[in-house]
């Protein structure tokens, strides 16, 4: 009888935590994703102008913040943007960018993996790809944490 009366009490613990669960990604995941697509949408806008400091603003500024591209693993907000300014030094290079969403989902309450596809519509030569991001929310912010692009 007390195998039985744990079991069912197993049960109804598991069941409340799915249900709290649950319950958080049906009412918290539809603000964070409105605001992590804002993030992209003024990120694609900043792009978009040649303003390449405001491009960074969706990215966490760490030393800790990874960004994974054709030429390998780069730590460091400061490193990612002086990447970028090397790789697009002019509006020619930056051009127009347009992100699409392909998927988001929450890694908990504080994290989200976001997957999606870029373009690039430039005088030099349009360019596209596909990324993941890793978002966390930091101080009350959704930051990039790690952006692999390719």
């Amino acid at each position: 009888m007390k195998k039985i009366n744990l079991l069912v009490l197993t049960a109804i613990c598991l069941s409340i935590f799915l249900i709290s669960w649950n319950s958080w990604d049906s009412i918290a995941t539809k603000d964070d994703e409105k605001t992590i697509k804002a993030i992209l949408n003024q990120q694609a806008k900043e792009w978009s102008n040649g303003n390449l400091e405001g491009f960074m603003s969706g990215y966490w500024n760490s030393e800790q913040l990874k960004f994974i591209g054709s030429k390998g693993l780069t730590y460091g907000w400061q490193q990612t943007l002086d990447n970028y300014k090397k790789g697009y030094p002019t509006k020619n290079h930056t051009g127009e960018l347009e992100f699409k969403i392909i998927d988001m989902s929450p890694l908990g309450k504080e994290y989200y993996h976001v997957i999606g596809s870029y373009h690039l519509t430039r005088n030099v030569g349009n360019a596209e790809g596909i990324f993941s991001l890793v978002f966390k929310k930091i101080d009350g912010e959704w930051k990039i944490i790690i952006d692999h692009s390719s």
